[in-house]
């Protein structure tokens, strides 16, 4: 049976004699023999008993004796005054913006990590120099104001840039988060959408390792650190980068969570410990726990305390109360938290309120913190984690220390401005108060001289990013021959066409090694299991046993030095590996190029948050939509049929969208993507949507390949313009493509109709062009005006157009105000997803030949070029129920 553990030592002679027993242990052959005996004693515990007691967590104080913390090198003194002035200019370029425009800025959360900053830049954090890469430091989003306040003290940014926080539209001002994309020099990485930069980070430390082990670039001893607040730990993405870094035991991965106990709106866990339960968590996944929760001040006392009442009344107290306790003052402390217990009472008798007060919290003590870092920096057993409690809002006393209101705080009063100089000797006079100036040191100053040198001796600038690296030479488009020449009638899919192209890219002197191919275990769905055997998948542990299908021509090979990255069914770790693989050529001087392959439905649907991330990261790269299309995916249904991808990746800027059908195309807009990205060197990515569905392609068409990157051009030309015959423009993409060619030759057979068949492999890149050919000439107005480029294509060509795609009609629909004086109707599969067969799937949707025919001549009919009866001979010949149930409705 269970027994729970005695509250009370009933026998603390025999607990005595035990201590000492391991004490003697430890002592003669060390903890490793002390470890082990443990384990046989629980071992053996729940083989007789069949379950196990033991502790998840360890006591409620600093994890590092103060006989163990490493030795502080820096001058305190110096880097006092030095973060100093880095509080102060975060806190005013917030209280200037207020003044400035009102727009506002985060305050508390840097306060309460200044010094988890301070430590890490003095003496850490490794800049970049010409024959290392650097650390990388993933900074948590809201304390951006104390990195900019670092930078202005260390002369990287000016006050027009600081009183531009927040401001930079037509200014040279600073985002209000880390964001690359807005300060491609600075930030490196963007991390304030809560959840994402641990899962990033874990990923970019793994992909480290993966360069490492296949030769592409030595890890050479860098690390990653990541800092992030106790509350952001609730995400699911912080939850599953716990996991990740303690299962691939990543020794280059640091976290430091900044456990100020508050989330946006109050307590994390007002009701209990959020430091301890994160040490379970880590703990159980493998990570090295390090808690930082007590300063210098509370040594004294612990020592003191030899009946461990003092430790016990620490634990007692909840997240909840220790916030309000920060709130207060020394005589409230001394009250309600040393109070309960007379012998506590006493034990800080000899201490004034002012005393008490001053006792700080672990993440405030600059000992305690580098001591914490020392260790997690020589750890080489796996990742490390360091639990930090701290107060939000430290130092700025009435206005918002410790308070539930502290996150919103954009304003701060005259007189708690003067507090906060007061707090921390800044060298701000009485008649500058009112002008809030920025500081930084005397040129000269040892200040100064101090500051440069910390920095020189790291290495440089922290953060600092890479914008570009050499261009790679690009293989001409006759590299996918194969690709361009038709199949006669043998069917292909599009997804096989892809695997095709990669096999090509592979085996590139230049590229092949450069290549990342990256799955959320679907390889063998997508037809990639041929390169199981070709190029392995990654692990680090390369593989420890015989495959099942090892006498198999593709069986499931593992190695340190493989290629692939196969996720697991883990979209969103499947997108970070493709993150840092799209980012490798800033943060790591090696231009890879990832190729993410994913179920479309599965993809910006599921992880749109993080390909938004990675948009503003600057990310190159490839993302394939597989299976994609309402109605491709036959059987699957609801929950599995994407309709609306194109759509969601309209909405990236980076993102350049293509629905392909045919081999040739597909070939053309990836080797046109490697040119753009990796030679030229745009920071944009491309996503293209791929097909399981097998039809026969033809051989490209000559001189097709700028219509294919500009998204349209003339597939199939119609008959020549006769008299008085009706005429159709008709425009497809993807599997569609296929029904509108069916369609236009049963418009021919059927009812004399000629038409002319446009391949549309990118309707989003239509509707960008409109819409910069637009403002161009909304600015010019004197200038010859400009054409929308899927305006000049059908000049010339009569009739009005059918639009049709497997996505919603809006897919479509995005290039009618660019055709003013054409009739256009867009077909789409608006609603949610069947299951059935692919036939059955487009007649429901209504994007099926027979419903391009009826569309056809509903606009013929329109403008008066047929007759509606023959409308109504298209509905009976093709058995449409006028009355069939609308596929939009829900």
């Amino acid at each position: 049976m269970n027994h729970a553990l005695h509250l009370v030592d009933v026998d603390p002679q025999e607990t005595t004699e035990w201590l000492d027993a391991l004490e003697s242990v430890t002592a003669a052959e060390g903890r490793p023999r002390a470890h082990y005996l443990i384990d046989q004693l629980l071992g053996f515990d729940a083989l007789r008993h069949g379950d196990l007691h033991t502790r998840v967590t360890t006591p409620y104080v600093n994890t590092i004796a103060v006989q163990q913390q490493a030795a502080y090198p820096g001058n305190k003194e110096l880097e006092r005054k030095l973060n100093a002035y880095v509080r102060w200019n975060a806190m005013v370029m917030v209280l200037r913006a207020g003044r400035h425009s009102n727009v506002g800025g985060h305050i508390a959360t840097y306060q309460s990590a200044a010094v988890l900053y301070d430590v890490g830049f003095d003496h850490f954090f490794r800049g970049r120099t010409d024959s290392f890469d650097g650390d990388l430091v993933y900074i948590q989003g809201h304390s951006a104001p104390g990195i900019y306040g670092r930078a202005y003290a260390e002369g990287r940014l000016d006050d027009e840039q600081m009183d531009n926080f927040r401001r930079e539209a037509g200014r040279r001002g600073l985002p209000s988060y880390p964001h690359p994309r807005l300060m491609p020099d600075f930030w490196q990485f963007p991390t304030v959408s809560m959840g994402l930069g641990p899962l990033m980070a874990a990923y970019q430390a793994r992909y480290m390792r993966y360069l490492d082990f296949r030769g592409l670039k030595p890890m050479d001893g860098r690390k990653v650190w990541a800092f992030l607040g106790d509350g952001e730990m609730d995400q699911a993405e912080s939850l599953s980068a716990i996991a990740v870094g303690g299962r691939e035991k990543l020794d280059n991965l640091i976290f430091v969570v900044n456990c100020n106990l508050q989330r946006l709106d109050g307590p994390v866990r007002g009701n209990s410990k959020v430091i301890q339960e994160l040490e379970s968590t880590f703990r159980a996944a493998g990570w090295k726990v390090i808690k930082v929760i007590w300063g210098a001040g509370w040594d004294a006392l612990l020592a003191k305390d030899t009946t461990g009442l003092l430790r016990k009344r620490m634990m007692e107290c909840v997240d909840g109360d220790y916030q309000t306790f920060k709130s207060q003052n020394g005589a409230y402390v001394r009250e309600h938290f040393f109070g309960k217990y007379p012998e506590l009472l006493e034990l800080v008798a000899d201490l004034s309120d002012d005393d008490i007060w001053a006792l700080s919290r672990g993440g405030h003590d600059p000992d305690k913190v580098y001591a914490a870092y020392a260790q997690a920096a020589s750890n080489q057993s796996g990742p490390t984690a360091i639990l930090v409690k701290t107060v939000k809002g430290f130092g700025m006393g009435e206005a918002g220390e410790g308070q539930n209101i502290n996150h919103q705080l954009k304003k701060m009063s005259a007189d708690a401005v003067r507090a906060f100089r007061d707090r921390f000797q800044l060298p701000v006079s009485d008649e500058q108060l009112e002008e809030l100036p920025y500081l930084r040191p005397e040129p000269g100053s040892p200040e100064a001289m101090y500051l440069q040198q910390r920095r020189a001796a790291l290495g440089g600038f922290v953060p600092s990013r890479r914008t570009s690296v050499p261009a790679l030479t690009v293989p001409t488009l006759d590299a996918f021959s194969a690709q361009l020449k038709g199949t006669g009638e043998r069917g292909l899919s599009t997804t096989m066409a892809f695997v095709r192209i990669l096999s090509t890219l592979l085996k590139d002197p230049v590229l092949g090694k450069l290549i990342v191919p990256i799955v959320p275990d679907e390889s063998r769905t997508f037809g990639m299991e041929g390169l199981f055997r070709q190029i392995g998948i990654h692990s680090y542990l390369g593989q420890l046993y015989t495959p099942q299908d090892a006498g198999q021509l593709s069986y499931y090979k593992e190695a340190k030095d493989g290629q692939i990255l196969q996720e697991g069914l883990n979209e969103s770790g499947a997108i970070s590996s493709w993150i840092a693989a799209g980012t490798s050529y800033s943060n790591h001087g090696i231009p890879t190029i990832p190729l993410f392959i994913f179920y479309s439905m599965f993809g910006f649907q599921r992880v749109g948050d993080f390909i938004w991330a990675a948009a503003d990261a600057r990310t190159r790269g490839f993302l394939f939509g597989a299976t994609s299309g309402r109605t491709t995916l036959m059987g699957e249904g609801l929950q599995h049929d994407d309709g609306h991808s194109h759509v969601l990746s309209s909405v990236v800027p980076s993102c350049r969208s293509y629905d392909p059908t045919f081999s040739y195309e597909l070939a053309v807009i990836m080797q046109d993507g490697i040119r753009c990205m990796y030679q030229d060197q745009e920071d944009v990515f491309y996503y293209i949507t791929v097909l399981n569905e097998n039809y026969p392609h033809p051989e490209m068409p000559e001189g097709v390949e700028q219509g294919i990157i500009k998204g349209l051009y003339l597939l199939q030309a119609g008959p020549e313009q006769k008299a008085k015959t009706p005429r159709v423009q008709l425009m497809g993409s993807g599997s569609i493509l296929m029904e509108v060619m069916a369609a236009a030759q049963l418009l021919q057979d059927d009812f004399g109709v000629a038409s002319d068949v446009w391949s549309a492999p990118s309707l989003n890149e239509l509707r960008r062009d409109g819409l910069d050919t637009e403002r161009w000439n909304t600015l010019h107005p004197e200038s010859e005006p400009r054409i929308p480029y899927v305006q000049s294509c059908l000049a010339g060509h009569a009739g009005p157009l059918v639009v049709a795609t497997d996505y919603m009609k809006i897919v479509g629909e995005q290039i009618r105000s660019f055709l003013p004086e054409r009739r256009l109707l867009a077909l789409g599969t608006d609603g949610f997803g069947r299951s059935d067969t692919r036939a059955s799937l487009r007649e429901f949707f209504e994007v099926d030949r027979h419903f391009i025919v009826v569309s056809a001549l509903k606009l013929l009919a329109d403008e008066g070029s047929v007759p509606r009866s023959l409308l109504s001979d298209a509905l009976q010949r093709y058995q449409i129920n006028p009355e069939k149930t609308n596929p939009m409705k829900p």
